[in-house]
């Protein structure tokens, strides 16, 4: 039996099995959170950590310095559907121009479906938008899960992973994905400092963000082995 399990470990590779654990993480958080977006009132941990944002006793005035909330409506735009829709069109021209049309297809596929799924998952949940404290942005949509983590998620995850696969060095690797979730993590907190969003909103985006983003990485990376391609796409027509 022990022999048997080190087969199927060496057979089956370390990112696959990352993958698989974020994928079944992602689902397991997501189900969670829908209980506490469900709840007839407002979570205490939705509650206390939007509070933690505001001066204490005022509602309408967010922590920090004056520019700081300048500087998280900036960040917020980064999972704007209007921001994501001229980077990923920027990438998938780019794509097409170097002869990669299956890479462009891979990415418009997955962010494309991750911006569906968002709104799938808000119209059935139908959760609004939090009163607790003043909006700092406007807002008219449902708010679980919120789409701008859900969203920045997917994409910069996407791109992370897709341009670390043509970059020399693990050091440079590790460095671009890094990019790729702080950038993700900073526009769901940007979400919250802004009052348009619960935690709990965030964190649901961020679950279903990062499984969705995965289930792709590992559909693409499953398709490829099934045509005998390398992992890395080096074999993609046009090169």
């Amino acid at each position: 039996m022990k022999n048997a399990a080190n087969t199927l470990l060496n057979r089956v590779e370390f990112p696959v099995l990352l993958a698989g654990m974020v994928i079944a993480a992602g689902l397991w958080g997501f189900e969670e959170l829908m209980e506490v977006a469900r709840a007839t009132t407002p979570h205490a941990f939705d509650t206390e950590i939007m509070l933690a944002f505001r001066k204490a006793g005022q509602p309408d005035s967010p922590i920090g310095p004056h520019w700081l909330e300048g500087a998280m409506r900036d960040i917020t735009s980064l999972g704007s559907g209007v921001v994501v829709v001229l980077i990923v069109t920027a990438v998938i021209l780019y794509l097409l121009l170097i002869r990669r049309p299956a890479t462009a297809l891979f990415v418009f596929v997955a962010v494309a479906g991750g911006q569906i799924l968002s709104s799938l998952l808000k119209a059935g949940i139908d959760r609004p938008r939090p009163e607790l404290v003043s909006h700092l942005v406007s807002e008219n949509s449902l708010s679980f899960p919120s789409g701008h983590a859900m969203l920045s998620a997917v994409t910069y995850l996407t791109l992370g992973a897709l341009a670390a696969r043509f970059l020399p060095g693990r050091t440079t690797k590790i460095y671009v994905l890094s990019l790729a979730v702080l950038t993700t993590l900073l526009v769901g907190i940007s979400r919250v400092y802004l009052g348009v969003h619960w935690p709990s909103d965030v964190l649901a985006g961020w679950c279903a963000g990062f499984a969705w983003a995965m289930l792709c990485w590992l559909t693409a990376w499953a398709w490829q082995r099934w045509r005998g391609q390398r992992p890395n796409g080096d074999s993609e027509t046009g090169d």
